[in-house]
């Protein structure tokens, strides 16, 4: 898996120029994943990230000003990943809410399983979440979305967020009963908005 941090984030130091630089940052980014998933935000340190990824301290610090910034990479990394798979899945869906529902939350879900330091960090902020996604609904509706909607999704996304959060507390799998839920109170509460 490929760090994907963007050069143009102001959250590296110095963005990776030659191939090597890349594959160390993807590595430095992967140990912080697996650690996170091992020690939490708190057990996370530097050095612990650069001895696991098999590299100098130096070279942490020639990519991140700390931890913050390195877990920070972490988040807009999946929010790539996330995307990408995303909207390959929306290209053949159905314009309903249901379909288009279940496909974002399904996609949650399966990073929360299965990706490394997913369950801590997932994308950073809701904020960055709902605008993301509003550009790939107007990408796959084929329109631009309004003000009214933005903002609906952004209480819709917040909810969401909360429900699953809720549904991953005491089961790592995630509670199939409180996700599905989840996936009924937005469909139901988007329901207002026209795909047509």
């Amino acid at each position: 898996m490929s760090a994907q941090v963007r050069e143009s984030d102001a959250l590296l130091r110095r963005a990776p120029v030659q191939q090597r630089s890349v594959e160390r940052l993807d590595r430095i980014v992967d140990a912080c994943a697996a650690l996170l998933d091992e020690v939490g935000y708190e057990g996370l340190t530097t050095r612990a990230v650069a001895r696991r990824a098999g590299v100098p301290i130096g070279s942490v610090y020639r990519f991140f000003h700390d931890k913050r910034d390195l877990v920070a990479a972490l988040g807009e990394r999946n929010m790539e990943e996330y995307s990408a798979r995303l909207a390959g899945r929306l290209a053949g869906a159905r314009r309903d809410w249901v379909a288009i529902v279940d496909l974002v939350v399904n996609e949650y879900v399966a990073m929360r399983r299965g990706v490394a330091g997913f369950a801590t960090v997932d994308f950073g902020s809701s904020e960055a979440l709902s605008g993301r996604l509003a550009a790939l609904l107007a990408e796959h509706l084929g329109a631009p979305v309004g003000e009214d909607f933005r903002l609906a999704l952004r209480i819709a996304v917040e909810t969401c967020d909360a429900i699953l959060r809720y549904a991953f507390r005491d089961d790592p799998a995630g509670d199939a009963r409180v996700i599905a839920e989840a996936k009924e109170l937005t469909q139901a509460y988007l329901a207002r908005f026209s795909l047509e």
